[in-house]
């Protein structure tokens, strides 16, 4: 079957980013979902995590508001489940736009 045959593409990437994040999925089906998103161009949370790591300190807002942005930043650092380097970069994109208080 075609992806283009089943009528919804957003659907069947959905599927695969479920399957990405399913703790009982195989690795072997999670890196056929990973090449399936890429074959389809689609963003997943690894890919944009990494280009939000090239680009660390450029605190985009186009499009978005603003007051969400930094709310997510703070929130990033108060969250226990979030790594250090995560609540590191936060830190420094809140220094960095002036905002921390």
């Amino acid at each position: 079957m075609n992806i283009g045959d089943s009528g919804n593409k957003g659907n069947v990437i959905g599927g695969y980013k479920a399957t990405l994040k399913n703790p009982r999925t195989s690795d072997e089906a999670k890196e056929h979902a990973q090449k399936m998103l890429n074959k389809l161009g689609a963003e997943t949370e690894t890919s944009v995590r990494n280009e939000k790591m090239d680009d660390a300190h450029n605190v985009s807002t186009e499009g978005k508001n603003p007051g969400n942005v930094i709310g997510g930043y703070k929130a990033t650092l108060k969250n226990p489940n979030v790594s250090d380097e995560a609540k590191q970069h936060a830190k420094e994109c809140l220094e960095e736009s002036e905002i921390m208080s």
